[in-house]
């Protein structure tokens, strides 16, 4: 009997805990909107509309270079017998370069100057030739008006006159040809010497002391070495095609180098190609993009010798420069944001606030705030149908309205954005409620007349359980 009655009383104390268990979880459950209608809806987070300034941002990275740099190839090929000159060193427009071995084009010097001597030795003999032909011409001519001689020995003599007279004229272009070879021939050698075109810093030297080169004249020649401006440095950026026709001429722009964190230099946009750069043609991996060039305006690499020209700009979106001027190397990596447009005092929400929604089964009306049943919604949305047929998608950017525990979808019309917040142009007015999140709720679950909560900074996540 005791044992029937210690098993009933354990039997008690289970049901009793279940009891207790199913209570407590039917509270959390209705206080939570698991279930029940007392506090039912989708937990968002929301912001408010307001007013701000945006400006719209096009981010692309590239490598420093300078605004100016000369290729030195050779004119003529031979051994470089003088290399006065190091990588890093500061030159000055016509300095010496490089001296290549100028023996043999010294000889083509001396072989062409007899060449001259030659052909004028030969013009002298033409025009002798030419004296006695037209002494013997005029002696002719008296013979035949006395009626001495027959008319063919005055003709003889008269293409004989002809014949030395054109010989001189070619000696003389064979003088002419003569002297332009010798004025080649001294050419080469003066190319020998490599001088400076510009000033600048050799930025690359590829070539060492006692090295053959190929001159131009013969192939492309070997590439000696790099002149360039340091003082005067730009950053290439490569900027895709759909964001390049927000880029334009003068654009201010903001550059982080990857050799000098944390630090932001002032740059403005000096050149945008017309052609495409494309990679991977022909595949998924396709990618097609435009060399952009920025000027950096900051004064730099005044340790290399150079006193960078301190330039201003008209915007007030890039951030001071700061004290102590940076060195700059070219090739180095760098990130440009490109300050492409800037509006003022407009209406703004959080990007994420903004999705694209089929607005094909809701009314504007309705939307926008108008009272209306949903059996009288269902009706209209149901007599259009029978008229027009299958409703058709109409997307459109849209954001939902917090009024009064509903969520309301209203069309609106956006502008330009920044890294946070995008224009509204129409739509929204300043101090709308608008959800925001979570992401999954705006733009996939969340819907018009839907009653949702607002969550609180410490309110559990239980936004999928109520959706």
């Amino acid at each position: 009997m005791s044992k029937k009655s210690s098993a009933t009383k354990r039997l008690l104390w289970i049901l009793g805990g279940l009891l207790i268990l199913l209570v407590a979880f039917a509270v959390v459950g209705r206080v939570t909107g698991m279930f029940g209608s007392g506090n039912s809806g989708t937990f968002v987070e929301t912001d408010e509309a307001e007013t701000r300034s945006i400006t719209q941002i096009v981010t692309a990275s590239g490598r420093v270079q300078p605004e100016v740099e000369v290729i030195i190839s050779p004119d003529v090929s031979g051994e470089i017998i003088e290399l006065p000159i190091k990588e890093g060193d500061t030159v000055q427009r016509g300095m010496l370069l490089a001296r290549i071995k100028p023996d043999f084009y010294a000889t083509q010097v001396e072989q062409a100057r007899a060449g001259v001597l030659q052909a004028k030795a030969s013009m002298a003999q033409r025009e002798a030739d030419l004296l006695e032909a037209e002494s013997d011409r005029t002696r002719q001519r008296d013979l035949f008006e006395r009626a001495a001689i027959a008319r063919s020995i005055l003709e003889q003599a008269e293409t004989r006159y002809d014949v030395a007279e054109a010989g001189l004229e070619g000696a003389k272009y064979a003088v002419e040809s003569a002297e332009a070879r010798l004025r080649e021939a001294e050419e080469q050698v003066r190319k020998t010497a490599i001088y400076s075109p510009m000033s600048g810093t050799i930025s690359t030297l590829l070539v060492e002391l006692g090295e053959r080169v190929v001159g131009t004249s013969q192939m492309a020649g070997t590439v000696m070495m790099r002149v360039a401006r340091l003082d005067h440095m730009e950053v290439e950026v490569e900027v895709n095609e759909n964001e390049i026709v927000n880029v334009a001429l003068g654009d201010t722009a903001s550059i982080e180098v990857d050799a000098y964190p944390n630090r932001n230099f002032r740059g403005v946009v000096t050149e945008i190609a017309n052609s495409a750069r494309t990679t991977a043609a022909g595949t998924q991996e396709q990618v097609t993009e435009f060399p952009v060039k920025v000027r950096i305006l900051d004064a730099h690499n005044i340790q290399a010798g150079y006193s960078g020209e301190q330039r201003v700009i008209a915007q007030d979106e890039v951030p001071a420069p700061v004290s102590d001027a940076p060195l700059f190397r070219p090739g180095m990596s760098a990130t440009v944001d490109v300050f492409t447009e800037t509006v003022v005092d407009v209406v703004a929400v959080p990007i994420q606030a903004v999705t694209v929604r089929d607005l094909s089964g809701i009314s504007l009306e309705d939307a926008n705030g108008d009272e209306e049943t949903e059996e009288e919604n269902a009706e209209e949305v149901a007599s259009d149908s029978s008229r027009i047929g299958p409703a058709k998608e109409e997307l459109s950017r849209v954001v939902f309205v917090v009024v009064d525990g509903i969520a309301r979808i209203v069309e609106v019309e956006t502008g330009i954005s920044d890294d946070t917040h995008i224009e509204v142009a129409t739509g929204l007015a300043v101090g709308d409620q608008v959800v925001t999140g979570p992401y999954s709720a705006v733009s996939r679950t969340l819907n018009h007349r839907d009653q949702i909560r607002i969550r609180e900074d410490d309110t559990p996540d239980f936004s999928r359980a109520g959706s």
